[in-house]
């Protein structure tokens, strides 16, 4: 079992840098990969951006490639988002979430029906 907490969300302006953390208690952290999707009002959840285990593959939305990175420390059992150069379209509830994984992709964690444990959710507003 992993409970998933997320932070660091708020309001921004345009072109300003957030970063989110999503901290993670249970065990065996580093077995699992982790991935971000986010959802704006009205629209359907949709993928961000996925880190393997070890934290040498990440895989990004277009929509984000180039803006948002995606990392991790095993040891602090965290995955970060930092978010920059932020737009008023990247607002939405950003949701951590996990799953066992059997290899070291990031790719296979970026459909949301694969993942095992969810975060509750962090708001980012973004302001034009």
């Amino acid at each position: 079992q992993v409970q998933l907490v997320e932070s660091g969300g708020g309001l921004a302006q345009a072109g300003d840098t957030l970063r989110l953390s999503c901290t993670a208690s249970g065990r065996s952290f580093s077995s699992y990969a982790m991935a971000w999707f986010r959802q704006a009002p009205g629209q359907e959840r949709e993928f961000v951006a996925s880190i393997s285990v070890s934290g040498a593959n990440t895989f990004y939305a277009d929509s984000v490639k180039d803006r948002f990175t995606n990392s991790r420390d095993n040891n602090k059992n965290v995955v970060y988002l930092q978010l920059n150069h932020l737009k008023f379209k990247d607002t939405a509830v950003y949701y951590c979430a996990a799953n066992m994984a059997y290899n070291d992709y990031a790719r296979t964690s970026s459909v949301s029906s694969t993942m095992d444990y969810w975060g509750v959710g962090t708001l980012v507003t973004v302001s034009s």
